[in-house]
C-alpha cells in the first residue's frame, strides 16, 4: 500500500501502458516519493473531502510518459509523475468539486506545483498536484489552457 487509501496497483495502473505493453513499476526511491505525496497531499485532502477521490494518473514510467506526450525537455522525460512526485485527481464521486479540492490544497497544504487542468473558470477537468518536500516545495500554481491545439501553462501563483 502507498497509503491508507491508495494501493500500489491503483497508483501505477495505466490503460495506455497495458495496451502498449509498457512496464510501469516504480523502484524503491520512487515508492518513497509516492508515499510522501500520499501522506502530505492525498490523505489530508481525502479526509477533508470525506470520501473517495479518483486518481487519474500517479506514477508513470519514462516510456509511458513519452507515449502519452507528458512533460519532457530535450528528449528527457521531466514530468514529476516519472519520479512519483505528482498525481492527477478528479472528484468523479460528487463529494467535492475539482475547484473545491484545488482551493483546499492551495489554502491548506504545502505543495510543489498545482495545475488547474483545462475545464472552465468555475471548475477544472482535473487537478494536477505535486509534492517534493516541505523545504523545497515551490507552491507554484498554473492554469493549463489550449491555444491553437497546444497546451500552454499560465502562472497564476499570485493571481
Amino acid at each position: 500500500m502507498i497509503s491508507k487509501h491508495i494501493s500500489e496497483k491503483e497508483a501505477t495502473k495505466s490503460i495506455t501502458a497495458m495496451r502498449l505493453g509498457l512496464a510501469n513499476t516504480p523502484d524503491g526511491n520512487i515508492l518513497s516519493n509516492m508515499k510522501n505525496v500520499a501522506e502530505h497531499i492525498f490523505e489530508p485532502l481525502r479526509k477533508w473531502v470525506d470520501g473517495p477521490i479518483k486518481i487519474n494518473s500517479f506514477y508513470r514510467s519514462e516510456a509511458l510518459n513519452k507515449a502519452i506526450g507528458g512533460a519532457s525537455k530535450n528528449g528527457k522525460q521531466t514530468s514529476q509523475h516519472c519520479y512519483g512526485q505528482a498525481m492527477d485527481i478528479d472528484d468523479i464521486y460528487g463529494h467535492k468539486s475539482n475547484a473545491e479540492m484545488f482551493n483546499y490544497i492551495k489554502d491548506n497544504l504545502n505543495f510543489d506545483q498545482m495545475i488547474w487542468e483545462f475545464g472552465n473558470e468555475e471548475n477544472p477537468d482535473w487537478v494536477h498536484v505535486s509534492y517534493v518536500s516541505d523545504s523545497v516545495n515551490r507552491n507554484r500554481i498554473l492554469k493549463a489552457v489550449r491555444n491553437k491545439g497546444k497546451t500552454q501553462y499560465i502562472d497564476i501563483t499570485n493571481g
